[in-house]
């Protein structure tokens, strides 16, 4: 009996020490994968700055160009194998016409030939290049620089795989984030920053869930159980700070039972975030209601530490002049804001931006003049 016991004993150590170690080698093997990625994409730029500034020596016709991709193209793949294709090469060459990188020593990268310099300057190379290649490849479709910084940023901070980021260009965040300057100051803003953001900041109008595949009209409770089965699709498109708390987050007041749908807190303002989910028109009675669970949770939830809770009433209408008297003037922080079930079109929206940019700007004129 009691060698038995030393054998269990020791058989429950052995198991921790190989859950240990198991651990220890699958994050040595991410991290290892996460360096060679950064390293090959840090040599794919390489590789573009050297075919940027051959070509320049050479002759200046685009036959010029297509033939030495070409030859490069044949020549690579017969060394190397796959991955060296015409329109890899010009996906490379581009990437290095897309990310400058300021103050770059080429001509200690051209005089460099022994194989642990080229490690070494691939090491200090690929600090500059956070995500893998395909990240990259995805971001050279886009003609802006300001919206390629955008994504790439975002992309490195919420961890996004190629597909999320795939899936965020396609919804348009940049426009939809950025509608004015306060929500451009957001962007960067990291989610480990310890200065408190504003409430406003964090709050986006309108909300794309087309990830639900769920046709109109639908139910407030078929809403709210294919958000809760896309969980991390939602918060992925609620944007960085959030973290699930709970749903149908039940509320005794008095006599009275009451629910909130979905209760999140945002760890940017540092307080529980409620929503409210509603299928129709936005009314003056939903930002009741909210005000009622929030001044309950500000009582009875709130930690010493938090900001006042702040309501989120996610809606598929919503009249902007009823929104602004019912919401207006209310002593908690109560936002409605549209969602839409399929991506939207990118000429309705850029209206809607445009007309909402227009909207702010006004409104930033008349308390201009209100200062007066």
């Amino acid at each position: 009996m009691k060698g038995s016991m030393i054998k269990s004993g020791t058989e429950k150590g052995y198991d921790g020490l190989l859950t240990d170690l198991s651990n220890l080698l699958e994050q040595a093997r991410y991290a290892a994968a996460r360096s060679v990625n950064a390293i090959m994409t840090a040599s794919y730029w390489e590789i573009g700055r050297r075919i940027v500034e051959f070509e320049q020596r050479g002759e200046r016709r685009a036959e010029y160009g297509r033939e030495l991709l070409k030859r490069l193209s044949k020549d690579l793949a017969t060394r190397f194998g796959r991955g060296f294709s015409e329109r890899n090469l010009e996906l490379m060459r581009l990437f290095y016409v897309s990310w400058p990188i300021s103050q770059t020593p080429s001509a200690k990268f051209i005089s460099s030939h022994l194989p642990i310099q080229e490690g070494y300057k691939f090491q200090t190379l690929s600090g500059r290049f956070p995500l893998p290649w395909s990240h990259y490849v995805r971001l050279l479709s886009l003609d802006d620089q300001a919206k390629r910084d955008f994504y790439e940023e975002e992309a490195q901070r919420a961890g996004w795989s190629v597909r999320q980021l795939d899936r965020q260009i396609n919804s348009m965040l940049y426009e939809r984030v950025a509608l004015s300057k306060k929500k451009g100051d957001l962007l960067k803003k990291g989610v480990t920053s310890r200065t408190p953001i504003a409430a406003e900041e964090a709050i986006k109008d309108p909300y794309v869930l087309e990830f639900l595949g769920l046709p109109e009209p639908i139910s407030e409770r078929d809403l709210e159980n294919t958000l809760i089965k896309h969980m991390a699709d939602f918060l992925l498109e609620l944007g960085y700070g959030f973290t699930f708390v709970s749903r149908q987050k039940r509320l005794q007041i008095g006599s009275e039972s009451y629910y909130i749908d979905l209760l999140f807190y945002h760890r940017g303002i540092r307080c529980l975030v409620a929503i409210d989910l509603k299928v129709g028109k936005f009314t003056h009675s939903d930002a009741g209601q909210m005000n009622l669970y929030l001044n309950y949770l500000m009582e009875n939830e709130m930690v010493d530490g938090e900001e006042p809770p702040i309501g989120l009433i996610l809606c598929s209408e919503k009249d902007e002049a009823v929104a602004h008297y019912a919401l207006g003037r209310l002593s908690n922080k109560i936002f409605a804001s549209r969602y839409k079930l399929q991506l939207p079109d990118p000429d309705i929206l850029r209206k809607e931006i445009e007309a909402e940019r227009r909207r702010l700007e006004m409104k930033v004129t008349k308390n201009k003049i209100r200062q007066i």
